[in-house]
């Protein structure tokens, strides 16, 4: 029986909790909260973030699997549940210095962070689960 070689996604969910406010400085107080609302609090409020990270690479004949997960876990554990777990992302991360911490921009940045860090394999998506009803994909510039 011969298998036909191609790419085989993985995708792989990762969990942290953070906290962060969605407030532009450039913005006016009402402004930010007509935006923004509650989550414009300036205290911040937080969030059970789901990652899932998504990669393709071929399928090893002696392991029959197409990424480590080892590595997988390792890279993404260092470059962002460390980084991110049980922070205030607006004053805990420099990512987020002059940046808004929106879903949009958190999932962005996560890539960022991922891109090409994973041996042996290509980063394909990652996609944030921020509520029950709010999550974010970003495929990289190409998309």
């Amino acid at each position: 029986m011969t298998h036909s070689q191609g790419l085989v996604y993985l995708s792989r969910r990762y969990r942290f909790a953070a906290t962060h406010r969605l407030y532009a400085p450039e913005l006016s107080e009402d402004e930010n909260q007509r935006i923004f609302g509650k989550c414009a609090n300036p205290f911040g409020h937080g969030h059970n973030y789901q990652v899932v990270v998504t990669v393709a690479g071929e399928v090893d004949a002696v392991t029959g699997m197409c990424c480590d997960l080892r590595a997988l876990d390792d890279v993404v554990a260092r470059h962002v549940v460390n980084r991110y777990d049980h922070r205030h992302l607006n004053l805990d991360v420099e990512d987020y210095v002059d940046l808004v911490p929106t879903g949009e921009n958190i999932v962005r940045c996560i890539w960022g962070l991922l891109d090409g860090r994973v041996p042996g394999v290509r980063l394909c998506r990652v996609k944030l689960v921020e509520t029950r009803d709010n999550s974010f994909e970003y495929a990289g510039e190409s998309e």
